[in-house]
């Protein structure tokens, strides 16, 4: 696992370059789908990472005269995995022309999963490129596309590239496919706002619903970008869909996060794979309004401590099944429709109360329509907390933040919003800010947290209870004060006043010409 820290400037250059290459590869996909293209590509991409990794580390090792650069355990300690000769990019390179490339790449993938170092891996691979419904010249030009992604000055940098360039992809894929793209991504600025909330700099994260795996990507980030250490976070993770789980397994590596990350086509309700976790901070973006998920069979489980969830809608099972997962003094983000800040069907609006009552929502915060491939209405933000006291933090048992962000973000094409830098910093600063102790804000030269009108109010259980515990931020935010133009009401009105007498007068002068013309003047 790296934990270089990487420039903004590096970051955005690496992004451009990122955009450009999918561009490219895109022109090459003709008629293949972008959900069957999606694993072409991304499969070579991780090929090319785990090769480069491999090959920077055989070459730290051969200059080791105490080691072995042919002894694959020599790479298991460092978070490498072992490619064999016929797997390695140089080799896959060299035969991008072949009429059998297809084959070589399946050989490839087959090799680097039966290494026995490799074990993670297995059943994770894509080893369906000799197909005969795949164009075997558009493979090859994929090939030497990836393999102009040039080496940096540093292998750390390298491998920091491809990572970027495989979490575009993912992004771009998930565009493409729109409402099936959303199954398995969540937009970057979403994760970036919930990560910058919850500031997950060590313990556990999280995710009982990963798709693939951006969740943990961003919580890496943000220990990297904050000068922390990437090796003091443990991630755990569990995914339905099984393709998904691949995509988030390879994702991962190619960011060199060591995780476990579970598939199970039962779910994380149903076979939870991780039953004894308790997360210091989890972070999710649950399907929406799951009708469909069972809730029939587990009407005992004792992770419903506030309720009994409808059997036709999963989200106060989400919400559930990760406070259950929370450790005593853990804190969560979730995503969810905006439905569950104030539905009172089928018992949700009792198991809200609990919720409300037992202190375990610490802020709401409602986000735009138009921020997600997979749906245009608009979501929000839930943030738990099972100790609102707990880690350094402000005392603020009893308070819930509600932030109004609908009018934040912009327009990046017709159909999808995305927050700016600034967006995301003024919703978690304002929490962050809503949440220091005056010592922390003094520290970080922070302005104390202030309501402000329209945007976000900190509001008691009094007045919660007075709205029937909906939890809709518009209803507590009110609106924004006008700033006015400083100018008094007397003179505004003085002028409105004479601006109406000569609209009058100049409006009789036009109709007596008209009367005039059309001789209707006696």
């Amino acid at each position: 696992m790296s934990s270089s820290k990487m420039s903004s400037s590096a970051r955005q250059s690496d992004l451009d370059f990122a955009a450009d290459l999918f561009k490219a590869a895109d022109k090459m996909r003709g008629g293949l789908e972008p959900s069957e293209y999606k694993h072409v590509a991304l499969g070579l991409i991780f090929l090319k990472y785990i090769s480069e990794a491999f090959q920077a580390k055989h070459k730290e090792l051969a200059q080791d005269d105490l080691a072995d650069p042919e002894d694959p355990e020599e790479y298991l300690a460092e978070n490498v995995f072992w490619v064999p000769e016929t797997a390695r990019w140089s080799h896959i390179q060299q035969n991008a022309r072949s009429e059998n490339i297809g084959k070589i790449i399946d050989d490839a993938m087959e090799a680097i999963e039966a290494e026995p170092t490799n074990e993670t891996l297995k059943g994770v691979l894509p080893k369906n490129y000799a197909r005969p419904t795949l164009d075997k010249t558009m493979l090859g030009e994929l090939v030497d596309l990836f393999s102009n992604i040039k080496m940096h000055d540093s292998a750390d940098r390298a491998r920091d590239l491809l990572g970027r360039v495989y979490e575009y992809f993912i992004s771009g894929f998930a565009s493409a496919e729109g409402k099936r793209g959303g199954e398995f991504f969540t937009p970057r600025s979403v994760v970036r706002t919930l990560v910058e909330m919850l500031e997950p700099y060590q313990g556990r994260v999280y995710d009982p619903c990963c798709g693939s795996g951006g969740m943990f990507i961003q919580s890496e980030n943000f220990i990297e970008e904050h000068g922390g250490n990437p090796l003091n976070l443990s991630v755990y993770g569990q995914e339905i869909n099984h393709t998904t789980w691949r995509l988030a397994k390879m994702n991962l590596a190619v960011h060199g996060i060591d995780a476990d990350i579970a598939w199970d086509s039962a779910g994380s309700f149903h076979k939870d794979a991780h039953p004894g976790l308790k997360a210091d901070y989890i972070l999710a973006n649950p399907p929406f309004n799951i009708s469909d998920w069972g809730g029939e069979r587990l009407l005992e489980d004792d992770r419903w401590q506030y309720g009994i969830p409808p059997k036709g809608n999963a989200n106060f099972a989400w919400i559930q099944h990760i406070i259950h997962h929370l450790a005593p003094r853990g804190h969560a983000g979730v995503v969810l429709a905006n439905g569950s800040m104030s539905s009172q069907t089928s018992g949700e609006g009792e198991i809200r109360k609990r919720l409300i009552e037992e202190d375990r929502v610490d802020c709401m915060v409602a986000l735009p329509g138009q921020l997600f491939y997979s749906t245009q209405i608009p979501v929000c933000l839930w943030i738990l907390s099972q100790d609102k006291s707990a880690n350094g933090l402000r005392n603020r048992r009893g308070e819930v933040l509600f932030i109004d962000a609908r009018n934040k973000g912009h327009m990046v094409d017709r159909v999808r919003r995305e927050f700016s830098d600034e967006d995301i910093e003024l919703i978690a600063g304002t929490y962050r800010r809503w949440r220091a102790k005056p010592e922390t804000l003094a520290e970080k030269s922070w302005e104390a947290y202030a309501d402000e009108p329209g945007f976000c109010k900190s509001e008691g259980l009094e007045a919660i209870r007075k709205f029937d515990h909906v939890l809709t931020p518009g209803r507590y935010v009110g609106t924004a004060e006008d700033e006015g133009d400083g100018v008094p009401f007397e003179e505004k009105f003085a002028a409105l006043k004479s601006s109406y007498g000569q609209q009058v007068l100049e409006a009789n002068t036009l109709d007596d010409k008209i009367k005039s013309m059309l001789g209707l003047v006696e």
